[in-house]
């Protein structure tokens, strides 16, 4: 037996796995009240606004995959906001600007996370809002133990708190010091803003379709959009190092509503995987796995042999630069970057040496085109981003950053969801005081270069790094999980994957098993670098891996022992009714639960 640093935990009557245990429990709770998996994946996303404040925030985002007890298929509901009205690109180089800011109020997207919650639990949850907001309504308003790692965020921003951002000095430092590990924190504000939701709710009658409508309206129309409207004219200082106000309106929050969509979906190994659209980077992990499938070597499936992490990180290289020419929010050739003779070709450009290229490809014959500032920005640095920005979550030398949640949940009727909130963290935007949060940063994934395929445009979604998954075998859903990470999610959702569908670890094992990743690719968050060739690994690889690594040309470094990745996973066995659950330990905040 592998030694774990968990069991994986399996029952008949609901799983939750989480960032945070107290939105895993809430979420627990939820399914001993008699609620289902979305009412669960609810409560866990706006207790997940709460004590995990550094990585997430009802002015951020939150896509999701379901599949439900009534339709197995998945759907993907896309809770990412687009790009405000006024954010063009001529306003931005009129402001003298290569990049957007990765901090403060001009790089913030319409909020699209509170919204998506709502419609789910409007179109296939069982409680009312007040019960599935009282979880975080009581954290926020009683407060809750702080994880050290929110006081360490509020610790690197503090100088611009106090000289800059004074609404998030108020609410963040108390008596002129960060909040210490295990503090008892209170968020009035945001306590206050819930509860104002649910009166709202409440104030419709006793119809809960009307109620969510009515929270919904109070959100994206009513005292909401008001404070968010009045707060974005103010200007702040952003990560560019000069004031800017921003650009997220009234009239942008009226005009959003969060979508159901269908997904990108794989057929591969017997399995059926399911990503979000190209609006997201989720099909960068479906072009892996086709890329190594056509490659017709088992031992490319291995991710713990120099073998299977070479043809892996060369694969993940190969997806990564379609990304940058092809995917946005768009017409993106979407059936060919899926094709097999497609993934034949790129297949073929796998060979005995890491590539330190950016080698998109040209599916249908088609062109690529990839960004003046990608094709001159060869040798920057990661260590360059500034604490604000959040992500990406891993410096060169392992240490974490801010980034990103992540919830799944399956109950025993059949529902199952996996969910990927994040922005919004507390230290991307000043704290709108009236609300107790601050705005995102997204726009930050696009480029302010016309003719690219996430060049920034209104109304336009960034081209997010979220990205839940959700596997369905014989049609039914056997299997939801996700990672914070930004630009590493689908790679170590890859190693996951393939070390439990293809190798039959169990979930802990999968999860607990050493970590890696490329960051041969430009980087999704300001200031947008690349580290042409680089491997990060966990230094629990075996020496003998890390020699031949280095012996196929990989720049290996080496990152903590428990580093990298923050995996949460729960299947379901259709033929047994048998659910599972594991969570990942490293950063000692994600736990599953269930029976």
């Amino acid at each position: 037996m592998t030694l774990t640093t968990r069991p994986t935990l399996q029952g008949t009557f609901g799983m939750v796995s989480s960032t945070h245990w107290l939105a895993s429990q809430s979420a627990m709770g939820i399914l001993e009240r008699g609620g289902n998996a979305f009412d669960a994946a609810v409560t866990a996303g706006f207790v997940l606004h709460v004590v995990e404040p550094h990585l997430n925030g009802p002015g951020g985002e939150a896509p999701a995959i379901v599949a439900t007890a009534q339709d197995r298929s998945p759907k993907v509901l896309c809770g990412q906001g687009p790009a405000p009205a006024g954010a063009t690109i001529a306003h931005f180089r009129s402001l003298g600007m290569e990049l957007i800011p990765g901090s403060g109020p001009l790089a913030a997207a319409v909020p699209g996370a509170v919204d998506a919650w709502l419609l789910l639990l409007r179109d296939h949850g069982m409680l009312f809002l007040e019960e599935v907001l009282e979880p975080a309504i009581g954290y926020a308003g009683a407060g809750h133990p702080l994880v050290g790692r929110v006081g360490d965020t509020v610790a690197a921003v503090q100088s611009l708190f106090e000289e800059h951002w004074h609404t998030s000095a108020q609410l963040w430092l108390r008596d002129g010091k960060p909040p210490a590990a295990g503090e008892v924190f209170t968020n009035s504000a945001y306590a206050r803003t819930l509860q104002r939701l649910v009166d709202a709710g409440r104030a419709a009658g006793s119809d809960r379709a009307a109620q969510i409508e009515a929270a919904r309206r109070a959100w994206g129309e009513g005292f909401v959009a008001e404070a968010v409207d009045r707060f974005s004219r103010e200007p702040f200082q952003d990560s560019s190092g000069r004031p800017h106000a921003g650009l997220v309106t009234g009239g942008d929050m009226a005009a959003y509503s969060a979508t159901w969509e269908e997904p990108v979906v794989l057929d591969w190994n017997g399995y059926s995987v399911a990503k979000t659209g190209f609006w997201g980077q989720g099909p960068v992990l479906l072009e892996t796995l086709a890329v190594l499938d056509a490659l017709d070597d088992p031992r490319v499936y291995d991710p713990s042999t120099a073998a299977g992490i070479h043809a892996q990180a060369e694969a993940l290289k190969l997806a990564f630069a379609d990304r940058e020419a092809w995917y946005g929010d768009g017409d993106v050739p979407a059936k060919a970057l899926l094709s097999r003779e497609y993934a034949r070709e790129r297949a073929g450009l796998i060979g005995g040496r890491a590539s330190a290229e950016l080698r998109p490809g040209r599916p249908d014959g088609a062109e690529p085109h990839l960004p003046a500032y990608v094709r001159g920005s060869a040798g920057r640095r990661a260590d360059l981003v500034d604490p604000t920005t959040g992500e990406p979550t891993v410096k060169s030398d392992g240490v974490t950053r801010g980034d990103t949640c992540h919830v799944d949940v399956v109950d025993r009727w059949g529902n199952m969801i996996s969910a990927t909130p994040s922005g919004g963290w507390l230290q991307s935007s000043p704290t709108i005081p009236e609300l107790g949060f601050p705005l995102g940063s997204r726009l930050q994934m696009f480029w302010l270069e016309e003719g690219l395929a996430s060049s920034l445009a209104p109304g336009r979604r960034p081209r997010t790094t979220l990205s839940p998954t959700m596997v369905h075998r014989d049609g039914e859903p056997v299997l939801a999980c996700g990672t914070p990470g930004g630009d590493q999610q689908d790679q170590w959702q890859l190693l996951f994957l393939l070390r439990h569908l293809v190798g039959g670890r169990s979930l802990q094992e999968a999860i607990d098993a050493p970590m890696w990743h490329t960051v041969s690719l430009p980087a999704s968050f300001y200031p947008r670098d690349i580290e042409p060739g680089v491997l990060v690994v966990e230094d629990r690889l075996d020496e003998d891996v890390l020699a031949a690594l280095r012996a196929y040309g990989h720049e290996v470094r080496l990152s903590g022992s428990w580093t990298l990745g923050r995996l949460c996973a729960v299947t379901r066995d259709p033929g047994t009714g048998v659910l599972a659950a594991g969570a990942n330990p490293r950063g000692m905040q994600g736990y599953a639960c269930g029976r």
